[in-house]
């Protein structure tokens, strides 16, 4: 669903209507996130969705959880953010 965009901003140009990007871009987004996520896992030797957090945990996985998470922030961005 699009939502649209009733104030002007500075770089909007003229009368033009921008559109947010919404679930779908949000989605993908997420989509994209994890199939990242399932190959760093893959390169660590571990299979996604499998490892448990502890103190056992490879430094690998913890580095492939990490970016995992600032990935997913970064998506609300995605799905945010004005389409012109």
């Amino acid at each position: 669903m699009y939502h649209e965009s009733k104030s002007e901003s500075p770089l909007s140009l003229g009368g033009r209507q921008h559109r947010v990007g919404g679930t779908l871009s949000y989605g993908i987004c997420q989509t994209g996130c994890n199939a990242v996520a399932v190959a760093c896992y893959a390169s660590a030797g571990a299979v996604f969705g499998t490892v448990t957090a502890g103190a056992g945990v490879p430094a690998a996985i913890v580095g492939c959880n990490s970016a995992l998470g600032v990935c997913m922030v970064s998506c609300i961005a995605a799905g945010c953010s004005p389409i012109p």
